[in-house]
């Protein structure tokens, strides 16, 4: 019995396979894979880093059992072809050095494949019903000899994979693809055996998890991925679920409960559930479930607390947890947990960096860990012949990213910081409930200095002066940012107007009617903040758009929270005057309107802190900048910054 957590780190027969713990690596969007559409170098390194940690099993994605029509883009797995055997077979030995199992995701995208399956030429889309979308877009119901190939295919597909050394695989039968499209009444409307009743609906996915079956044999266990409930107008709920659950009993080894479909735009921030969702907010779905099944039950969705993933196992809501972005944000979460140092892991903070670089590079990140998608760089780094006496002016995330990993690689490190505390910009934070993570991630580092016995000094302002004192060799400048005050009548004379440290209190220094001049990232999420607080919030933003540079995910949750809220939202407004009575401005009409309010938060972004930079230019033989002090950034370019900077030196 793990004296940590013993439940959390038990052990659990699934089919053949005894699991060493509780925890799998869920599928996960991959790096860019090869032009050939079989797996590198670096996409073996990430998911071997993975397999590192601990997790008992480590589920691979984006496996195609049809590339034909069910390639939702052009870099996935292809399963229907022996050349992706090689690739597959050194990723199993890989994942397997490391005392972990592989699975593999099988999955068909339905109609949301097609004009990307063949190499982005226009090509016929396939699901369960004829429908014209309103972008014109035709999706051809699927013919009957189509249904039986794809069905074939997917047990062709766990039998190249279990060639391959494979130990399980997961069935996609949630969120959207083709097998959810057949289960649910809102997608499938056929009137022939293959919809119409429920019987009808799951007669797919039956033949599909029985194809594998045959393919595979009894002991190599079948993980069925489904959503607990749809989430979207005309779905099915977790009562419907329940009856998913309940035909699929006995069927497969193992049922994993997600949530949410792609019919609803804002159901994707609770299939991957954002900062403004609580942890674990789809637990109750898989723990319904289970107690109407004997099958063993997994949940998933934003957990990345040891003590609670405890409790999910302890309190009978589910059998196995399942983590994808944690597991990016730290892979030992599973190793540090049941060795007693749970107060060391890097818990994801939900930020979507991971899905917004996906979405727009095809490049895999995560804000908090710089090595994701870096594994082979970092492998490679060596320590530097000479140390150096490196001196970092900065204590935010930047400047405690380059000097962890500046000691790591031996030299002499001294971090300065002007304030009182360690953490720069993410101390905003520390009172905001949805950024909690991120705030806690700053204490974090800031814990690793301390245990690294890196000489830290606070309330001391690294001057040209004390580097020559010091001798240093290396100045890394981490000074950050400061605030932009736009030229505004009033703005420098009202008792009205406070900036974004106003909230950095417990008690926010603000009245009950804020007006938030600019909607960028930084102003629409303190105006949730302070919506959620019950304060009047109106944002006056001059562009068309708010928080337009942050990455499509978090729009999207963004946008349902706002939604959900009361903030009142200004855009194509020009601020004009700090008055007595508000803010004066000039809306999209040309005409003028006051916002009256008691608080006008300045949140019109930030710049570059060059004073400071120019300062310390000199003072060092050689001198580095990092992070906000370059070009305002997210955390990911302070952090990344940080770590990559230092391996320079």
């Amino acid at each position: 019995m793990n004296q940590y957590y013993p439940n959390l780190g038990s052990t659990i027969k699934i089919a053949g396979l005894t699991l060493k713990n509780r925890m799998i690596g869920s599928p996960i969007s991959i790096p860019e894979i090869g032009p050939d559409e079989n797996l590198t170098r670096d996409n073996i390194s990430f998911y071997s880093l993975r397999a590192k940690g601990g997790a008992a099993v480590i589920t691979v994605s984006e496996g195609i059992v049809h590339s034909a029509t069910g390639k939702s883009h052009t870099k996935h797995i292809l399963l229907d072809t022996r050349m992706s055997l090689p690739s597959l077979t050194e990723l199993a030995r890989i994942i397997h050095r490391h005392n972990c199992f592989a699975s593999m995701e099988l999955s068909h995208g339905g109609k949301y494949a097609g004009n990307r399956s063949q190499s982005n030429k226009q090509a016929k889309r396939f699901g369960p019903v004829d429908e014209i979308w309103a972008d014109g877009t035709h999706v051809y119901e699927m013919p009957e000899d189509l249904i039986l190939e794809i069905a074939d295919s997917f047990g062709k597909a766990a039998a190249l994979v279990k060639e391959a050394g494979f130990d399980m695989v997961l069935v996609h039968g949630g969120h959207g693809w083709l097998i959810n499209q057949f289960m649910s009444p809102n997608t499938n409307t056929r009137t022939d055996k293959w919809g119409g009743s429920f019987e009808n609906r799951m007669r797919f996915p039956f033949l599909c998890v029985e194809k594998i079956r045959e393919a595979v044999g009894p002991n190599f266990p079948i993980e069925f991925r489904m959503s607990g409930a749809e989430y979207t107008e005309g779905g099915y709920d977790i009562n419907y679920g329940v009856k998913i659950a309940q035909a699929l009993d006995g069927k497969v080894d193992l049922i994993h409960v997600s949530a949410g479909v792609h019919e609803n735009r804002g159901a994707f921030v609770i299939t991957h559930p954002s900062v403004f969702i609580e942890h674990g907010c789809n637990v109750h779905l898989a723990a319904e479930i289970k107690k109407h099944v004997k099958t063993p039950v997994a949940t998933l969705g934003g957990l990345n607390d040891p003590d609670m993933m405890e409790d999910i196992i302890a309190s009978g809501k589910a059998d196995i947890v399942e983590m994808g972005r944690q597991l990016m944000a730290d892979p030992f979460f599973p190793e540090k947990a049941l060795t007693g140092r749970k107060d060391d892991i890097t818990k994801c903070c939900r930020c979507f960096s991971c899905f917004g670089e996906y979405m727009t590079t095809r490049t895999t990140v995560c804000a908090l860990n710089p090595v994701i998608g870096r594994e082979r760089e970092h492998e490679a780094a060596f320590a530097p012949t000479i140390p150096k006496k490196v001196l970092i002016a900065g204590g935010g995330p930047a400047g405690m990213s380059a000097a962890l990993q500046a000691s790591a690689r031996g030299h002499e490190v001294i971090l300065f910081e002007k304030n009182s505390r360690l953490g720069g910009a993410l101390l905003y934070e520390e009172y905001i409930p949805f950024k909690q993570d991120l705030f806690n991630y700053s204490q974090l580092l800031a814990k690793r200095l301390v245990e690294t016995n890196i000489e830290v000094r606070l309330n001391t302002e690294l001057t040209p002066e004390l580097a020559k004192e010091l001798h240093a060799d290396i100045i890394i400048c981490a000074v950050g940012s400061v605030p932009v005050v736009p030229p505004i009548l009033g703005i420098d004379t009202s008792h009205k107007v406070v900036g974004i440290d106003a909230i950095h209190q417990s008690q926010p220094a603000v009245g009950d009617k804020v007006v938030i001049l600019g909607g960028g990232l930084i102003g629409t999420e303190t105006s949730i903040y302070l919506d959620s607080l019950g304060k009047d919030v109106t944002v006056v933003e001059m562009r068309n758009d708010y928080a337009p540079d942050t990455s499509e995910m978090h729009k999207i949750a963004l946008e349902v929270t706002l939604k959900k809220g009361h903030v009142k939202m200004h855009l194509n407004t020009r601020a004009k005057e700090v008055t007595n009575e508000g803010l004066l401005c000039i809306d999209e009409t040309g005409n003028e309107v006051l916002y009256p309010a008691d608080t006008i938060l300045v949140a019109a972004g930030m710049k570059p802190n060059s004073e400071s930079v120019e300062a310390l230019r000199y003072a060092a033989p050689r001198f580095f900048q990092i992070g906000d002090c370059v070009k305002v950034g997210k955390v990911l370019e302070a952090v990344h910054g940080g770590y990559y900077g230092a391996l320079d030196i």
